[in-house]
């Protein structure tokens, strides 16, 4: 496995965004932005949608860095700071488990 760094982390996330809006209407599209809400209140995705871009990170870390990390472990859903609500949080959410599988 190599180093994994955040922007590369970003790059990924903006990758995977671009195949969900792929799926998305034009007025729900997810803008390439750290600060872009994903879910939650005023957020663009539902449930489902959310689901699709988990697992889209979850494959391309596989794929591109040999990375296996668990976005829908316990641990993310029972935190009080979603680590979906928002591009960033998602971002240092991944940066986190990255290296804590690392450790591992």
């Amino acid at each position: 496995m190599i180093a994994v760094q955040v922007p590369q982390i970003v790059d990924l996330v903006f990758s995977a965004i671009d195949e969900v809006n792929q799926q998305l209407p034009e007025d729900r599209k997810l803008h390439q932005d750290v600060n872009t809400i994903l879910f939650g209140e005023s957020g663009n995705l539902k449930s489902l949608e959310l689901v699709s871009l988990i697992l889209i990170i979850e494959e391309k870390l596989e794929e591109e860095f040999g990375v296996l990390v668990s976005l829908t472990d316990e641990r993310a859903m029972s935190q009080k700071r979603s680590p979906f609500r928002t591009v960033a949080r998602l971002v240092e959410y991944l940066d986190r488990s990255i290296k804590e599988s690392a450790n591992e």
